[in-house]
């Protein structure tokens, strides 16, 4: 891999959507326990264990090649490189934070009474607009959130309408055009899929192939 390429490498790892979703500001992340399913507790473990053992270590071996290059305040590899390594470094407080943080909760465990005909964190809830259209969506944790598949946080506004509510509920949304009345059709457990952690193409940024600074004789 070229120098070039590497730089090309590390600018798009930066705009991939392989991350997980860091909450906003409207939504932070969870004070306390960080409530997660078992898959999404798996995936940010998955991108812990990646950037930590093999993406930070391939791109320091990279920042180590740019400083051998001269001068540093003109570098824009190493300048680039460090700045990345920062970014690295960062995700990985981040993941390490709600990593160690997670309650597990398993939408499939047994449950009984209230707990099993209500919407809690892990209820998959299908329900209907006013205009009678109808959408399935699963609630889970803020590190989870998947609109592609219809996860939906347990702290976002919807999250929130639909929490404790049962098949025949009215509840209320409070959405940004103004209050929207919603019911309820159908609260069930079953099992939530979860998009696993992938690593981007090339993610591996090695130095393996990059010029050598030539040693003095």
């Amino acid at each position: 891999m070229t120098k070039t390429d590497q730089c090309a490498h590390w600018k798009d790892y930066e705009m991939r959507k392989g991350f997980t979703r860091k909450p906003q500001r409207d939504e932070p992340a969870t004070p306390g326990k960080n409530y997660i399913t078992r898959s999404g507790l798996q995936r940010l473990k998955d991108e812990h264990r990646f950037l930590l053992t093999r993406e930070r270590p391939a791109v320091t071996e990279v920042v180590a090649w740019a400083a051998s290059n001269g001068d540093r305040s003109e570098n824009a590899d190493y300048q680039y490189g460090k700045r990345r390594l920062r970014q690295i470094d960062g995700r990985i407080r981040f993941l390490t934070k709600r990593i160690d943080a997670a309650e597990v909760v398993d939408p499939e465990s047994p449950r009984t009474r209230q707990a099993a005909t209500r919407a809690f964190f892990g209820a998959t809830v299908r329900y209907a607009n006013a205009a009678g259209t109808e959408r399935v969506v699963s609630i889970v944790g803020t590190d989870e959130v998947d609109l592609n598949r219809n996860h939906i946080s347990w702290v976002s506004p919807l999250g929130r309408a639909l929490l404790k509510s049962a098949a025949g509920d009215r509840v209320a949304l409070q959405a940004p055009g103004g209050t929207e009345y919603l019911i309820v059709l159908e609260v069930c457990y079953e099992r939530i899929s979860v998009e696993p952690f992938r690593e981007p193409p090339g993610a591996e940024a090695s130095a393996e192939g990059l010029p050598r600074r030539r040693q003095s004789t």
